[in-house]
């Protein structure tokens, strides 16, 4: 099988099933197309046998994936298509479930930038592997959404209150704290990976990958047990100003990125976190499903997107405007 496409390439090399996201000038970020297209391929190669993995990697040297392409869900909606959009995040969701069910190993290569849904098209997989290049995170409270694609239900059970510092900030971590969290588990060289992927493709013998692997660098400098406390509020408001109490380079930094996120979002995903710590994927999926027709329907989404990728001014006009103009009812509806 193969079947090349201008964003999405699809083939067979030796033993293993090879899908790259192509669209590099985009950092690979995903759009409906593109996610049917992997939905398809996994579908034909579940039941054949010449097929033993699945290997998935980025075009390119910048990033294994961005994201979805929320610019053309921005452009649907202001063409009023939201049921258009309303099937991205469907779709999206699907894949994501089908790659933490899927029956033969699934190899992401996540290298370079993985934001957003790269992370949904990776952290899922049975085999996730990061490199020194590797820029992780969940930007999605700056664009007046919530951390999605299931990621919540890795972030909820990271250690140390981690995910709850990811989701409210959207901040980019690189491999060690990748794997601290959970949403990677091996370091692999960059350069090597190249070497790799023809190991793999050679005999489809997933043990390559532990002999490839090395100790990735030293996470960066931060006090978990000062992170824990601060991100153990029962609030966003009580988060937000412990972590202003902190005299450290990382409380700073998530401090600005509070500041200048979309209020509601930030109470979004406070509370997708919390619930997010009972389910099990589906349960979490299910959730983001509900969420996301709610809140790409709003003003803070539309905004958020023309912000920062339309007219890319990086100054969007939330509404409400504060953390105190969100009051609790608010929350609540979007779960429903």
């Amino acid at each position: 099988m193969t079947a090349h496409t201008e964003e999405l390439i699809v083939e067979i090399r030796g033993r293993a099933g090879v899908i790259t996201l192509n669209r590099p000038r985009a950092l690979n970020s995903l759009n409906t197309g593109m996610i049917e297209g992997m939905i398809d391929a996994l579908e034909t190669w579940r039941e054949d046998d010449a097929v033993a993995l699945v290997i998935v990697q980025g075009a390119g040297d910048r990033a294994f994936c961005a994201g979805g392409d929320v610019a053309s869900v921005y452009r649907l909606n202001q063409a009023d298509r939201q049921g258009e959009s309303d099937h991205f995040f469907e779709v999206e969701y699907t894949l994501n479930q089908m790659i933490h069910d899927y029956p033969k190993p699934y190899v992401a290569l996540m290298d370079g930038i993985v934001l957003g849904g790269g992370l949904g098209v990776s952290a899922h997989g049975s085999h996730c592997i990061v490199t020194e290049t590797s820029r992780i995170g969940m930007p999605e409270t700056g664009i007046g959404l919530f951390p999605d694609v299931g990621i919540s239900w890795i972030l909820a059970r990271a250690p140390q209150k981690l995910g709850m510092h990811l989701a409210l900030t959207g901040v980019h971590v690189g491999a060690p704290e990748a794997i601290e969290v959970g949403l990677a588990d091996t370091f692999v060289e960059s350069g090597r990976l190249v070497e790799l992927v023809g190991k793999l493709c050679e005999d489809g013998d997933t043990g390559h990958i532990e002999n490839f692997s090395s100790e990735p660098p030293a996470p960066t400098d931060s006090d978990r047990q000062l992170m824990e406390q601060a991100y153990s509020g029962e609030t966003v408001e009580e988060i937000l100003a412990a972590l202003q109490g902190i005299d450290a380079e990382w409380a700073e930094k998530a401090v600005t990125a509070m500041e200048r996120a979309c209020p509601t979002s930030l109470k979004v995903a406070h509370e997708a976190q919390r619930r997010a710590a009972a389910m099990d994927l589906a349960g979490v999926l299910a959730q983001d499903r509900v969420l996301a027709r709610n809140m790409h329907r709003r003003h803070d989404f539309m905004e958020g997107v023309r912000a920062q990728l339309i007219d890319k001014d990086r100054n969007p006009s939330w509404n409400p405007a504060s953390l105190s103009g969100v009051h609790d009812e608010d929350v609540a509806r979007l779960f429903v």
